[in-house]
């Protein structure tokens, strides 16, 4: 019996990275998942999981458009019969613009997809939890909602209003039974973090990447999907209205310098 066993699942973002990593954990755990993404490699991922012996369907669907968020809800309930658990997981990082060339737009969009979208999925999933009493609701935020210097000016806002959504969506969830946490990753190797990773190698100080963090390394998306996983279980049925970060140590921190060893 894995530890989601006869749970119905949804994870957005699932076409790849973190998205991926936890619908495949999800349903090897014995969850039954929608894998939504706006990319088509999202069926990939469902495919993927069939041939592992799991149970998933497949949609696109842009996660910061309420009609998308609403037919995903809808087609979980449809396939599944309810919705135990849903991890609001895509994202969209805007980019390294400098402060002075940002603009409205760029800011409109990363908060459309990052903060709109989690709130869209907590509007719609919830009240089928509610009704049954029950349900788990999951948010990917980031260190960057915690420090600065971890993303961009509207990533880093975006995520930070994760945090404070999940607080809030939490008392008002009071007494269903409807828990909400958000995860807040370090620096995990994704399609989203890629171009980082690409330009370090190319200087070659891939070797520097995540040094910065007490286990000097980064993270895996796999990593991410297991505290996903936990906060999504019964085991985390005590845990409620909480953002951990999941980053190798890098928020427990303030700078300093590294004594040679």
């Amino acid at each position: 019996m894995g530890r989601l066993a006869g749970k119905r699942a949804i994870v957005t973002g699932a076409g790849s990275g973190i998205g991926r990593a936890s619908a495949m954990l999800f349903a090897a755990q014995g969850a039954r998942v929608l894998a939504v993404d706006r990319s088509e490699s999202v069926h990939d991922t469902a495919q993927a999981i069939r041939e592992a012996g799991g149970q998933a369907e497949s949609m696109t669907a842009d996660a910061g458009l309420e009609a998308d968020v609403q037919a995903y809800v809808a087609r979980a309930v449809e396939a599944f019969g309810g919705l135990d658990v849903i991890y609001a997981n895509a994202g969209i990082s805007g980019g390294a613009v400098p402060l002075e060339e940002q603009t409205p737009e760029l800011w409109m969009e990363v908060l459309r997809v990052n903060l709109i979208g989690p709130f869209l999925a907590v509007k719609h999933a919830s009240p089928v939890m509610v009704a049954q009493g029950a349900g788990s609701i999951v948010c990917t935020a980031s260190v960057a909602g915690l420090r600065a210097n971890a993303g961009g000016h509207p990533y880093s806002a975006s995520k930070a209003g994760v945090i404070s959504l999940v607080q809030t969506s939490a008392n008002s969830l009071t007494g269903t039974g409807v828990r909400i946490n958000a995860i807040c990753p370090g620096l995990i190797e994704t399609g989203m973090t890629k171009p980082t990773f690409d330009y370090a190698r190319a200087r070659g100080t891939g070797d520097k990447l995540g040094q910065l963090n007490p286990l000097l390394r980064y993270g895996l998306p796999a990593e991410i999907a297991h505290m996903a996983l936990f906060l999504a279980s019964d085991d985390a049925s005590y845990v409620n209205g909480q953002a951990i970060a999941v980053d190798g140590g890098l928020s427990s921190t303030l700078p300093f310098k590294r004594r040679r060893s």
